[in-house]
C-alpha cells in the first residue's frame, strides 16, 4: 500500500516538472521504473525548453504615442530594431484602458524591420464601451485617463 502511494506521489511530482526523481529499485518494478524515467526525462526537457524561451534576447525598443483620444483613440508606436538581425513578421497588439477599465484593443501588422532601423505602427480603438466612457466624461461624471499596454511580436533567424 505505501509502495503504491509513494509511486503515485513520485509520478505526480515528475509529471508537474517540480522534481525529476525516479523510484528506487526496491520500490518499483522495471516497468514502473522505465515509465517514471520517461516522465522524468520529459519533465527535464520541458524545463529546458521553458528556460530557453525565457532567455530570448530583446531585439527592439518601442515608444508609445497617443493621437486623438475621444470616442475613438489612435495609438501610434515607434519601433526600433536595436539588433544586427532583420526582424520578420513584426506585429503590434495594443490594449486600451480608461480609468483602469479595459475599453478595447487593436492590432497592426508592421512587416519586416531591417537592422538598426525604425518602423511606425498604429491602430485605432473603436468600441461602444469607449464611446460610453467619453460621453460620461463630457457629462462630468468621470475623469478620462487613457492608458495603453502594448506587445510587439516578431520573428528572426539566427
Amino acid at each position: 500500500m505505501t509502495r503504491s502511494l509513494v509511486n503515485v506521489a513520485l509520478a505526480a511530482i515528475a509529471a508537474t516538472g517540480a522534481v525529476a526523481v525516479a523510484p528506487t529499485a526496491a520500490s518499483a518494478s522495471t516497468a514502473e521504473r522505465s515509465a517514471a524515467a520517461a516522465g522524468a526525462a520529459s519533465a527535464v526537457e520541458r524545463s529546458a525548453a521553458a528556460a530557453g524561451a525565457a532567455a530570448r534576447p530583446h531585439l527592439l525598443t518601442y515608444k508609445i504615442y497617443f493621437g486623438k483620444c475621444e470616442d475613438t483613440c489612435r495609438i501610434k508606436v515607434r519601433i526600433k530594431n536595436t539588433s544586427r538581425k532583420k526582424l520578420y513578421n513584426v506585429r503590434l497588439n495594443a490594449r486600451l484602458w480608461i480609468n483602469g477599465t479595459r475599453v478595447g484593443a487593436c492590432y497592426d501588422h508592421i512587416g519586416s524591420i531591417r537592422p538598426k532601423k525604425v518602423r511606425w505602427g498604429g491602430c485605432t480603438v473603436r468600441s461602444a464601451k469607449l464611446s460610453r466612457m467619453w460621453t460620461r466624461y463630457l457629462d462630468g461624471e468621470i475623469d478620462f485617463n487613457a492608458e495603453t499596454k502594448t506587445v510587439v511580436h516578431y520573428e528572426y533567424y539566427s
